[in-house]
């Protein structure tokens, strides 16, 4: 049984429960504030319009954020009680580890506040968008995304595997910043399996994902290097992220094969994922 079935069966026992035969369903909020940058994402795109009046700052950047320029049309906040307290929400929208001192004080003002899990596969993202489309009573609008993401989906699968033709794909690693690399239970992960590449991480033993040393990642020789996004700040240089202009690491096999980018379409788990699986598909082709 699919993780969407769970989902699915799970709120109709809530609705079911919460709303006595022959009572109308509660009122589809009418302000929703949304603080989270994948929260953001998802309620830009099932909103009515109107209904969504403040993104997360994060919401405005288009090196992060796909819907960028939808976003830009509304305010910006930063996940402060007090600024979205004055936007008087019927609703807000938040991560699960977001905002955490925001999130308990909204709920101490009576503020009603919906928080997201963040997604670990491509399944998860199906049972977002219902999430989503619950909350903003939009299930109708949340029920077509799903059916359109299954379908591009399944698209993709058939031309990795006519790409793959029945070969082993090559073996990738995510690298980002100070190191870090996505294993097989991350959404991460999940892009690269569904593009038909076998995951160094799983290799190394981090299957949830961890800190891998340049040297240990020079040993494994990889085929494929999929470097985090270049990020930046107002001196145009990040401490994080120097490991990713190694020397060493630009002279590697895998770097000479062509680097791929981990960009904003993996930030976030929605729909977008399917546009960084099918770049990974026709740059890993033989």
């Amino acid at each position: 049984m699919s993780v969407f079935r769970h989902v699915s069966e799970a709120l109709a026992l809530v609705l079911a429960l919460a709303v006595p035969a022959g009572a109308q369903p509660p009122e589809a909020p009418r302000r929703v504030v949304s603080m989270n940058l994948c929260t953001d994402q998802l309620a830009l795109m099932l909103a009515a319009p109107g209904q969504l009046v403040s993104v997360s700052y994060l919401a405005h950047d288009g090196v992060v954020a796909p819907l960028q320029e939808a976003a830009r049309a509304l305010p910006a906040n930063h996940g402060l009680a007090e600024e979205v307290y004055l936007l008087q929400p019927d609703l807000v929208l938040a991560g699960r580890y977001s905002t955490v001192a925001t999130v308990a004080m909204l709920q101490r003002l009576g503020v009603p506040v919906i928080r997201f899990e963040p997604e670990n596969s491509l399944d998860d993202i199906e049972a977002s968008l219902a999430q989503m489309g619950a909350a903003l009573g939009r299930d109708a609008e949340a029920r077509a995304a799903i059916a359109r993401f299954r379908q591009d989906r399944a698209l993709l699968a058939t031309h990795a595997a006519q790409v793959r033709a029945g070969a082993e794909g090559p073996r990738a690693v995510l690298y980002s910043a100070r190191g870090w690399t996505g294993g097989s239970q991350t959404l991460s992960g999940d892009i690269l399996r569904a593009a038909g590449l076998r995951n160094l991480a799983d290799e190394l033993g981090l299957a949830w994902g961890g800190m891998v040393a340049l040297e240990s990642l020079l040993i494994a020789d990889p085929d494929r290097l999929i470097l985090g996004q270049p990020g930046h700040s107002p001196e145009g240089w990040s401490e994080a992220r120097a490991l990713l202009h190694h020397p060493a690491l630009r002279h590697s096999r895998a770097y000479g094969a062509g680097v791929a980018a981990n960009d904003r379409d993996w930030v976030c788990g929605t729909p977008y994922v399917l546009g960084a699986i099918a770049r990974l598909i026709d740059g890993t082709a033989p």
